[in-house]
């Protein structure tokens, strides 16, 4: 075959081949497509579709009067609830925000956990509101369907505590801590830390290290997770903070709550630290070696969270 021929012959092989490869190369990858209907069924509330390909839900929260600053807020000025869902390859990723006041907090995020998804914000929108008023953040993966169920349990949990007592509480309940004997060194041999009494507060303080600006930054810029303890051995209360990468937060987070200790903020602290921390804060009452253990128990998640 001589050198024309030869070319010639080779020219619809280059080109069979070529189309092969486009057409390879142009197979989209598998993706869930969602659907509308699913969501909705899934979630019990009306489903739509947005113009950038995402499925949104959503629940005005008319339920109980809110004032701002005096003034009776209508809902639709920021008192919504919502959950948008969009494809993720073969599964789907939810993001939303709940409105709760405070004692609904620990019902939703209750709630939220133990339908695998995930708390990723909590803190307040206004001043001066009536009564007050927080919102929740909730991220999540998996089938919508599954997501979708997820976000009905909160909201949920939410309407349970509301049909319950129509109007928010005032109080977590129970007996109010006062002045007392605390056994400082009880609660620092349990959390495995020391813990210095202030004025009759024993306060357990654990330093992280971080860099900001190429600087390096420690304890004394804020990087730390404290837990402060008052009251008496009979019934104390604790508050704090804990500091956390961001793949800390679901085990800190849970492990406090499972201990009976309220989450009451979610939040970062600082803009353009390595690695960039979160910061949640804490309050619960109880014996003081209960209250001990419920810390220490999280800051043994937080620990093995870490390592893996």
């Amino acid at each position: 075959m001589n050198s024309r021929r030869f070319r010639s012959f080779l020219r619809p092989l280059h080109l069979a081949l070529a189309l092969i490869t486009l057409g390879l190369t142009a197979v989209p990858s598998a993706a869930t497509t969602l659907d509308p209907a699913t969501i909705g069924k899934a979630a019990g509330v009306a489903a739509k579709a947005q113009p950038d390909g995402a499925v949104k839900i959503g629940w005005s929260r008319s339920d109980v009067p809110v004032t701002v600053d005096g003034m009776r807020l209508p809902p639709a000025a920021g008192l919504g609830s919502w959950a948008s869902f969009t494809a993720m390859g073969d599964h789907a990723m939810v993001m939303g925000d709940t409105v709760v006041f405070q004692d609904e907090v620990d019902a939703a995020m209750d709630a939220a956990f133990a339908h695998g998804l995930s708390v990723t914000g909590l803190h307040n929108h206004f001043f001066y509101d009536q009564p007050k008023v927080y919102f929740m953040h909730i991220g999540g993966e998996g089938t919508p369907a599954r997501l979708a169920a997820g976000v009905k349990a909160v909201w949920d949990a939410v309407k349970a505590v509301r049909a319950a007592h129509a109007q928010p509480a005032d109080g977590f309940g129970g007996a109010t801590p006062s002045p007392g004997k605390l056994d400082a060194e009880s609660i620092a041999t349990i959390v495995g830390q020391p813990a210095p009494v202030t004025d009759g507060v024993a306060k357990v303080t654990i330093a992280r290290k971080g860099q900001m600006h190429g600087q390096a930054i420690g304890a004394s810029m804020g990087l730390t997770t404290w837990a402060a303890f008052s009251g008496s051995d009979d019934l104390a209360s604790i508050d704090g903070d804990f500091i956390m990468r961001a793949d800390e937060v679901p085990a800190v987070l849970q492990a406090l709550r499972k201990a009976g200790i309220h989450i009451v903020a979610l939040h970062n602290h600082m803009m353009g630290e390595n690695p960039n921390y979160y910061f949640t804060h804490f309050w619960g009452k109880g014996k003081a070696a209960d209250l001990a253990r419920g810390f220490r128990a999280a800051l043994d998640a937080q620990t093995a969270s870490a390592k893996h």
